[in-house]
């Protein structure tokens, strides 16, 4: 993998949203770093994110993610009932119905992660467990650890809340999660997307970041440059992944006129290869994992509604998705395979290899990097 060449050094990392920069700032003000062709193309190019419709053509279409961002950590202690116990951050990850892949046993659970608190407002590592535990939680609420939700990983586990519900929960007590390299704690508005709508379906864990830089003002000059939106969603879990661990099963839906306009725009492109424009770009990893999930072996997109434990590899590779609009990836994470699928390994090298010397930065706040097809 690329990670095997690249070190990220820590002051790369995105410590507060682009607006809190500068005076004037607004969320667009990042960085867009932008990868064509195959190994032996041209060294990846810089552009500010407000260049992005003059780097798309008219029929290019952009697969966003609607689901919104859950204030999904909460303060609680894992205790002996009389008041006392280790303090924990609880991370709400996923709820599970009837049809996740677990199977019905985990109905009505949700996977989550227990961390410590760092004592700076952030969190850091612990084991899960041990089963049977119970979690106490504000308003009465309670979890009731049962099971890993990965038997080789004690990361998370399956918990069955009681008490005051999960979504009541989070909307009394809960705050986003965040890591050790923000500076501090942000408020939920400064984590959902300009493409973020209420679902009955939940939300996400963890921002689908990609989508951040996006305001309504770039959205409607793309609309005016004929640049087609494509909206899914897909509810993310926790990111805070081991060293590539895989995604566990999420819920997502792709509908029926998002697949029509992929499937059109797939149509276009195949009557008229070397005109401009009908190139499907997924805004984000979690974008690819819906849009593919849906799409069959001959390459047409089907609206389906679910769950999703696709890994996308490049053994694998991808079947809609012609270009990829993400941030930059820990070495650690599984999305970099993901991206091997969408572009080639060497433009990858190179675009990582660039990012570090360009002074890029990392995370949820940070740039983006686009790959678009040769």
């Amino acid at each position: 993998m690329i990670t095997e060449l690249v070190s990220v050094p820590e002051e790369l990392s995105a410590r507060v949203p682009a607006e809190q920069r500068g005076p004037g700032l607004g969320r667009d003000a990042v960085r867009l770093l932008v990868s064509r062709g195959t190994g032996a193309a041209a060294e990846p190019s810089d552009h500010a994110f407000g260049e992005l419709p003059e780097l798309l053509a008219p029929g290019d279409v952009l697969v966003v993610n609607t689901s919104r961002t859950l204030p999904a950590a909460v303060d609680g202690r894992v205790g002996d009932g009389r008041g006392r116990g280790e303090p924990v951050v609880v991370h709400f990850s996923t709820r599970a119905d009837r049809r996740h892949p677990a199977g019905p046993a985990v109905a009505g659970c949700w996977a989550v992660e227990l961390r410590r608190p760092d004592g700076r407002g952030s969190t850091r590592e612990r084991a899960g467990g041990p089963a049977g535990a119970v979690v106490r939680l504000p308003g009465g609420a309670r979890l009731t650890l049962e099971t890993p939700v990965d038997p080789a990983s004690a990361r998370l586990w399956w918990a069955r809340p009681s008490g005051t519900g999960v979504p009541e929960l989070l909307r009394r007590y809960g705050r986003p999660i965040r890591y050790g390299y923000t500076d501090r704690d942000q408020p939920l508005a400064a984590y959902q997307t300009v493409f973020a709508v209420d679902s009955a379906g939940g939300g996400s864990a963890e921002m689908p970041s990609a989508a951040r830089p996006f305001t309504a003002e770039l959205v409607a000059r793309l609309v005016s440059a004929g640049v087609r939106f494509a909206p899914i969603s897909l509810h993310t879990g926790v990111a805070s992944a081991e060293d590539f661990e895989p995604p566990y099963p999420e819920r997502f839906v792709v509908p029926p006129v998002s697949a029509w306009l992929v499937n059109a725009a797939r149509a276009r492109r195949r009557a008229a290869p070397r005109v401009a424009g009908g190139r499907i770009v997924a805004v984000g990893t979690t974008a690819v994992r819906a849009l593919e999930s849906a799409t069959g072996a001959d390459g047409r997109v089907r609206p389906v509604a679910g769950w999703t434990d696709l890994v996308v590899t490049p053994e694998r590779g991808v079947r809609a998705v012609d270009g990829l609009l993400t941030g930059l990836h820990d070495p650690s994470t599984s999305h970099l395979l993901m991206l091997e699928a969408v572009a080639d390994r060497e433009v990858l090298r190179r675009a990582y290899e660039a990012a570090v010397a360009r002074h890029y930065l990392w995370h949820e706040f940070g740039d983006l990097h686009l790959v678009l097809p040769g």
